[in-house]
């Protein structure tokens, strides 16, 4: 299955080839690294030689920006009604992960048709997309990040959508440590979203590794599900990490209490240039039956 995102207007992906993507962000174009893109340039775009920002992969690990035009140091894309900054970032990023619009669409349309009041848990939840299409559609959220700076974004993500006065709780704080308190203190959510980095090391030079950590993870956060829950999103970016890993970890752990409904698959952008679809990343759901 693919999940693709086919909806926006102020994002496009124009062409993609010999390891890179060539972007349009607003009104700005960008040239960035993209491991996917193992097939060569197909046609002669002259937009791949006229970006305003090029992002060069370094040998040694991370890279650096070559700007041709001076660019704003932030500016803003927008996604029907949510708004997000824009920003060139380290390590090629931008602030927002346009292929995630699938999922946004996804949850949202989960969230609007629900019975009653909607509680949904965000976490790794970085500058806060799914946390703003939440929170629009009308859930209460609760935003996790361990990174205080992409916590900051998030909730300037948040004012620019026009729902500065949505009861969102941004929580900067290890992820793991706050769903075990989480569960202590009594708290259920009925969605969960999560998009847990590959690699990464915690205050006391603690490692982490998904592949090692995903599955005790998951079962952490479905004791914090409520009696009625109606969805689990779990993505993932990690190499070895496919669809139906991520179908089986939630599978194991909601479908003996819960029943529902599980789908997997590719996160995907459509290619403007060759009518292609570049692959993205990982995503499973598991939503509540009927």
């Amino acid at each position: 299955m693919m999940f693709v995102a086919e909806a926006w207007r102020e994002y496009e992906l124009i062409d993609a080839g010999n390891g890179e993507r060539l972007e349009r962000w607003g009104k700005y174009i960008l040239r960035r690294p993209d491991p996917h893109v193992i097939w060569p340039v197909i046609g002669d775009n002259p937009l791949w030689q006229k970006p305003h920002a090029h992002y060069h992969r370094s040998s040694n690990g991370g890279g650096e920006w070559e700007f041709f035009e001076k660019l704003p140091e932030r500016w803003t894309v927008r996604y029907q009604s949510l708004a997000f900054t824009v920003r060139t970032m380290g390590f090629k990023h931008t602030g927002v992960f346009p292929e995630q619009a699938a999922n946004w669409d996804w949850l949202a349309a989960k969230i609007r048709a629900a019975q009653g009041p909607v509680r949904v848990l965000n976490l790794f939840a970085y500058t806060g997309a799914a946390s703003v299409a939440a929170a629009a559609a009308g859930a209460e959220v609760c935003h996790v990040d361990a990174a205080k700076g992409m916590v900051t974004l998030a909730k300037e993500n948040l004012a620019l959508s026009g729902l500065a006065e949505r009861p969102v709780r941004f929580i900067v704080d290890d992820v793991l440590k706050f769903v075990r308190r989480e569960q202590r203190r009594g708290r259920q959510y009925e969605g969960i979203i999560m998009d847990p980095p590959s690699f990464g090391r915690g205050p006391n030079g603690e490692v982490w590794k998904l592949e090692d950590e995903l599955f005790n993870l998951v079962g952490a956060c479905a004791q914090v599900l409520a009696e009625r829950p109606l969805f689990f999103l779990i993505n993932s970016y990690t190499n070895g990490i496919t669809p139906l890993v991520l179908d089986n970890i939630l599978g194991i752990h909601l479908k003996p209490r819960f029943g529902g409904v599980l789908h997997s698959g590719e996160v995907g952008l459509p290619v403007t240039a060759t009518g292609m679809i570049l692959p993205c990343g990982n995503s499973a759901r598991w939503e509540a039956a009927g």
